[in-house]
């Protein structure tokens, strides 16, 4: 279903002429079809989600690079990606609840110290896949866990 709002999406744009939005449409299918392409199957939802979140994460990291460079003209073309693919991703998680979130995997988990942040960054992710920076809550538990 996901995967068809896109493709809906993308003919939208072409009629609309958002030739800027158009082509970022066309990364994210482009990165959805090399995925099932891949791994010769037809990607679920979920699956969609997890690459649309490393296409977020890869924006991020070339915002950043592009900023400590002096390239704002790069890290607007990149911002606006972000958008586009956001608009995909089911609604971000506000502050407090990731907190919330991170305490209760911490009681499943009976995290007791850094050592037991595998188990609860596994609980995190599947709920937090798409919906949150997973590289800033895994600082998060990191610092709870540690203290």
């Amino acid at each position: 279903m996901l995967k068809q709002t896109i493709q809906d999406d993308m003919k939208a744009s072409m009629k609309a002429g958002e030739k800027t939005r158009l082509g970022a449409i066309r990364l994210i299918l482009a990165a959805i079809k090399q995925r099932e392409v891949d791994e010769r199957i037809e990607l679920d939802d979920a699956q969609i989600i997890v690459v649309l979140d490393k296409m977020l994460k890869q924006r991020r990291d070339s915002i950043a690079q592009y900023e400590a460079a002096g390239r704002e003209d790069l890290a607007a073309v990149e911002r606006f990606e972000i958008q586009v693919i956001q608009t995909y991703l089911p609604q971000a998680l506000n502050a407090e609840e990731i907190v919330n979130a991170i305490d209760a995997a911490i009681v499943a988990a009976d995290a007791r110290g850094i050592a037991d942040m595998g188990r609860v960054m596994a609980i995190l992710k599947g709920q937090m896949q798409g919906r949150a920076d997973l590289g800033a809550v895994s600082a998060q538990v990191k610092a709870r866990l540690a203290a």
